[in-house]
């Protein structure tokens, strides 16, 4: 399968791994963005291991990290609608196309 990052998704990443490393050390932000890249791995793989969320979309959550990853299988892609902080502002995403 095919993974499609949407840009605030791939921003709020960005946004976090930052987090990381300015809070944490460098290595803890490549850490997250390692996590986050395995958790797609894996979705790819398994587009179904995600637990259903709220209609059409399914979250994973990250290891190591209060993050989950939403996202949508639309045929033979899966698309990526966020990565967002497991008790910051739940659902702010939702209106995402």
């Amino acid at each position: 399968m095919k993974v499609l990052i949407l840009p605030e998704a791939a921003a709020e990443l960005h946004e976090a791994a930052s987090f990381y490393a300015q809070h944490g050390n460098k290595e803890l932000g490549l850490t997250f963005v390692a996590e986050f890249e395995r958790s797609i791995h894996l979705l790819a793989e398994r587009p179904e291991l995600g637990a259903a969320w709220r209609g059409a979309a399914r979250r994973l959550s990250l290891r190591r990290f209060p993050y989950f990853v939403f996202y949508r299988v639309i045929g033979e892609d899966i698309q990526v609608l966020a990565v967002a902080h497991q008790r910051r502002r739940p659902g702010y995403w939702t209106k995402r196309r």
